[in-house]
């Protein structure tokens, strides 16, 4: 009985700090999984001596002994408080890997796959790298909660943690490792904010100068630039602790452009999901579509089918290969440029256009599905393809058959006459979809006739869709201006689309974005060829284009630039992927609605 009470005694007093428990716990995981990973990455980005490599497996081993007594004090805690068993079970086994990583490194002796190709990967402290990874992501998730309390403007935290992306990139990029001889801090530089921004602008090879680790470093930097880090975080959140409160979802709605408040969460996860899928499947053809020929040894497939696959549905423009696709053993594949250009309109077209078409496919099918197996009569399927999408789909459908029609003609007898009939098209079209913000070119672009360097420019300032990873002033944008312009030579008051009447303030930003654009273009443009007097003005122009649309198609240019060109780029490349609408409504403060109106009164303009 005695024990009894003094049993219940200690529950109540357990049950009365689990939370702050918990806490402290999840507080001490967060700290070690960042200090082994910081650890971790030493080990990968220097060069070290024997006896600091036995120094760092006894680290390896004592640390993630730490791990599990950590881990395994929060697993005694959570298990009381409610949590599912799903999360529970997963603990379990982050644990037994972390105990048996442990183990493996104080006897190797003893480990089972020793000499297989899945033991020379275990081998190399993967099991530990795992364990940290998870537990970081985790830890990060719950931190990340902590940015949504705070009092700031989100524009302005989306690009705060651009420039936090940029910064750590530029940091790992610049370990001895990642590079085959080293690498200057302005190239470093440069490499990050290419990637994070993604674009595709080089000014070193990437191919020749960086080490598998730094490549690595490049696709993840493209990955995250991608899908923004503020989603990434926020899809952590989502999926480590399956709640998000409101405040979480009112701050990321604004960042996501979702309607509903509700669904924001939900949207978020879709974004990640549907990334990966389409990353996933663009592996797995662009690798059905290599051999052994182009690239002998199976990883290197493997890897380059991945990188090729996040590079072009990211629209990044990045690739492994020293002449890009252009390679002299790739120039011919056709299959494996289709499955690119697939890749670049998917990921161009903007995820409401995603999100919106798969809506509707779904209805559809579920409603003939109905009709046919069921007997059930048809029922009315309202509007569900918005307005946004018909014109995001129409304009881009103009721009991909007008700019690979205008290719097919005008490069036809020049950079298009190496290849085949059927050839020629592709290579038409794949010209006509990369200026779109996607980088990667399939003919020597120093050779490309005037003309068509003109229609690129136009193609590049255009760019994708909203709420895609490419860059540009985007499609809407470009048409909305157009048909704004039409309606006013009709002598319409009010711009009419689609049966809809479009609000006059998307008609105001897009002509705001477009001045914007110029101006930064413009300016870079200037400072370029201020800071490289002797290069013609139209390889000048094109690099501005190109960065700040963040397409990554060069003149061969880049490389030559000189310091402070280097910089502008930067900085234009910067400016393109954040916006630079959203830097300036980012920092200025917002007027409340106005209560007063004073009289009108025209102003002349032509």
């Amino acid at each position: 009985m005695y024990r009894v009470k003094i049993s219940k005694r200690l529950d109540g007093q357990l049950e009365k700090h689990r939370s702050k428990l918990i806490g402290k716990a999840d507080s001490v995981l967060f700290y070690l999984s960042l200090g082994g990973l910081l650890i971790f990455l030493y080990d990968l980005g220097f060069a070290h001596t024997a006896a600091a490599d036995a120094t760092l497996n006894t680290f390896y081993g004592v640390y993630t002994l730490g791990l599990v007594l950590v881990l395994s004090l929060r697993l005694i805690l959570l298990n009381r408080s409610g949590v599912p068993r799903g999360w529970v079970i997963v603990e379990c086994i982050l644990i037994s890997l972390a105990a048996y990583g442990a183990f493996l490194t104080f006897f190797p002796e003893h480990f089972v796959l020793t000499g297989t190709r899945l033991g020379r990967y275990l081998e190399e402290d993967f099991l530990i790298l795992i364990v940290l990874l998870y537990v970081f992501l985790i830890e990060l998730s719950r931190r990340s909660l902590t940015f949504y309390q705070l009092r700031y403007n989100p524009a302005l935290l989306f690009i705060a943690s651009f420039i936090l992306l940029i910064l750590l990139g530029t940091g790992l990029l610049l370990l001895p490792r990642a590079t085959v001889n080293g690498i200057s801090s302005l190239d470093a530089l440069f490499t990050a904010a290419s990637a994070v921004c993604v674009t595709g602008l080089i000014t070193v090879d990437t191919a020749t100068y960086f080490t598998t680790f730094g490549k690595v470093v490049i696709i993840v930097l493209i990955q995250l630039g991608g899908l923004g880090i503020m989603t990434f975080t926020s899809f952590l959140t989502l999926f480590f602790q399956s709640s998000s409160s409101f405040q979480n979802q009112l701050f990321m709605q604004g960042l996501i452009n979702e309607d509903s408040i509700g669904n924001t969460m939900r949207t978020i996860g879709n974004i990640v999901w549907i990334t990966f899928l389409v990353e996933f499947l663009g592996a797995c053809f662009i690798y059905a579509s290599i051999g052994p020929a182009e690239i002998p040894q199976l990883h290197d497939r493997i890897g380059f089918a991945i990188f090729h696959s996040i590079s072009a549905f990211c629209n990044a423009g990045f690739s492994t290969l020293s002449a890009g696709l252009y390679d002299i053993n790739f120039r011919f594949n056709y299959s494996l440029q289709l499955v690119v250009i697939a890749l670049i309109v998917i990921g161009g077209l903007g995820f409401p256009i995603i999100f919106n078409l798969y809506s509707y496919l779904q209805k559809r099918i579920r409603n003939r599905w109905q009709q046919v197996y069921h007997r059930e009569r048809y029922v009315y399927i309202p509007r569900i393809i918005n307005v946004n999408t018909k014109l995001v789909l129409l304009t881009s459908a103009i721009l991909l058959v007008g700019g690979t029609f205008l290719f097919y003609v005008i490069e036809y007898n020049n950079t298009l006459s190496e290849h085949s009939g059927f050839g020629k098209f592709v290579a038409a079209l794949f010209g006509g979809v990369t200026p779109r913000t996607a980088g990667f070119n399939t003919v020597d672009m120093s050779q490309l006739s005037v003309p068509l360097v003109l229609i690129y420019l136009l193609l590049m300032w255009v760019g994708a869709s909203p709420g895609s990873t490419g860059g540009g002033i985007k499609t809407t944008t470009f048409a909305l201006a157009f048909l704004n312009i039409s309606s006013i030579a009709r002598g319409k008051e009010r711009l009419e689309l689609f049966g809809r009447q479009v609000p006059s303030k998307s008609v105001q930003q897009a002509f705001a974005v477009m001045m914007l654009s110029f101006l930064v273009i413009g300016l870079a443009t200037l400072l370029i060829a201020y800071f490289n007097p002797t290069i013609p003005l139209l390889k000048v122009a094109f690099e501005a284009f190109s960065a700040y649309s963040t397409v990554g198609l060069s003149l061969n240019l880049t490389p030559e630039l000189t310091t402070g060109s280097k910089l502008v780029i930067i900085v234009t490349m910067f400016l393109g992927r954040v916006g630079t609408f959203t830097l300036i409504a980012g920092v200025l403060s917002k007027v409340n609605n106005l209560n007063y109106r004073y009289p009108s009164e025209n102003i002349i303009i032509t």
